[in-house]
């Protein structure tokens, strides 16, 4: 078996199971923020049930539209509120201790290796850098797990990526999933589960780790997950999770493919709209100016990736009529940075930094774009429509490519302001 499928079968209580199998599995943890929760609330209420199966593995995020940003977001939030007060759930986050959820929940330790976690919320799947399984579902499902702690699941099949190498100066975690995106295609991974091991692995951090899991769904993937190492245990003593169970996959697991990467050979990328597929690299990058800038999300904004953009624009100035908006994931990650002087440095060069939130992710607040505009941004996905008016452009890149590109007032290699 592979991992995830070791993983699914100790939660199903079954020595084995294989792709394509049907089984009901226990949870560790049920997750929803303040657009999925409302749904599965009133799902719940339907069900009869006066509690939730455990208020130790339920949690609520307000991260979407918090601090609210009109009279509908703030009925949502209220919602929650109201239902995680009746049912005493423990970790319920709002104004002043949330973060982004898939930045917060791992920071508040309540992943661990092995874990089985379903979120009302597509990029779920960040948990698996911590080596458990992860996937969203829709609200329907967050209410059942609520209720009886099980939840369905048709066993994937997996794709296994063998990572060598290692990355070379200003290239991270978002250019390796762009790069593979690039490679297999947004349905490339469809339903499987994309598994990551190799030598390659030491050096990727875990904030490279939570970026590359987050965008598994970005090529179709039901989850991603990383191997368990020394790095991943570290990270979970530090960050005070549960014993860790750690799941290798056996040498005779079946994968549906296995692609070898080498790390020292990606460069910054970039993708294109409308699509996380259409990566590009700088050899194929012509000179487009940009309108925005955005650095933070699930995706990346946590301490590192701030941190990988401050050392870029600092003692530089944003280019003239380039709005540029600094999200800290947390508040944990926003007072760090404060304290080490980085939000110093992106005031002193013209941007803005914004109190945890998805905002301009999802085309919510904090940075709407209007008709042609372009943003540069290091959240996950540029569909049509996603960050505001149909007919603007959203570019994906990492914090280093993003820092550069807001210096420059076009779409930059970090290279080539680094003088590399």
């Amino acid at each position: 078996m592979t991992m995830t499928q070791k993983i699914l079968a100790a939660h199903a209580g079954l020595d084995s199971v294989r792709a394509g199998q049907l089984i009901l599995a226990d949870l560790d943890l049920v997750l929803g923020n303040d657009i999925t929760s409302p749904v599965a609330i009133k799902e719940f209420a339907k069900l009869g049930k006066d509690s939730v199966f455990d208020i130790n593995k339920i949690t609520m995020v307000m991260d979407h539209f918090a601090p609210n940003k009109d009279i509908k977001a703030a009925e949502q939030c209220k919602m929650c509120r109201d239902f995680c007060g009746e049912k005493d759930i423990t970790h319920f986050y709002d104004v002043g201790e949330m973060g982004i959820e898939h930045a917060l929940l791992p920071e508040k330790g309540l992943v661990t290796a092995g874990d089985v976690v379903i979120g009302a919320d597509s990029h779920t799947c960040t948990y698996g850098a911590l080596g458990a399984f992860s996937t969203g579902v829709g609200s329907t499902d967050m209410a059942c797990g609520m209720a009886v702690g099980k939840a369905w699941f048709k066993v994937p099949s997996a794709i296994k990526f063998v990572l060598k190498g290692s990355l070379r100066p200003y290239v991270s975690g978002k250019d390796v999933i762009l790069h593979i995106i690039g490679m297999i295609g947004v349905d490339g991974a469809l339903y499987k589960s994309m598994e990551f091991t190799g030598s390659g692995l030491s050096s990727l951090s875990m904030a490279d780790r939570l970026c590359i899991s987050n965008m598994a769904i970005e090529a179709g993937a039901k989850n991603g997950i990383f191997e368990v190492d020394d790095i991943t245990l570290a990270y979970i003593r530090e960050h005070g999770g549960a014993e860790p169970k750690i799941y290798r996959a056996d040498d005779d697991a079946e994968y549906e493919q296995v692609i070898e990467i080498d790390l020292s050979e990606i460069t910054p990328t970039v993708a294109f709209p409308h699509l996380p597929g259409n990566a590009r690299t700088f050899s194929d990058i012509g000179d487009i100016k940009i309108d925005q800038v955005v650095i933070g999300s699930c995706t990346n904004g946590r301490l590192e990736d701030l941190k990988a953009a401050a050392g870029i624009m600092k003692g530089r100035r944003c280019a003239n009529n380039v709005r540029v908006i600094i999200i800290p994931a947390t508040q944990r990650i926003y007072l760090e940075a404060m304290e080490l002087g980085l939000l110093k440095i992106f005031i002193e060069a013209g941007a803005v930094v914004s109190t945890p939130t998805c905002g301009p992710c999802l085309g919510g607040h904090m940075g709407i774009l209007a008709a042609g505009e372009k943003a540069v941004t290091t959240t996950n996905r540029n569909f049509v429509g996603r960050m505001g008016h149909p007919d603007s452009e959203v570019y994906l890149a990492s914090p280093e490519t993003a820092a550069a590109s807001a210096v420059t007032g076009r779409i930059t290699s970090p290279w080539e302001v680094m003088g590399i």
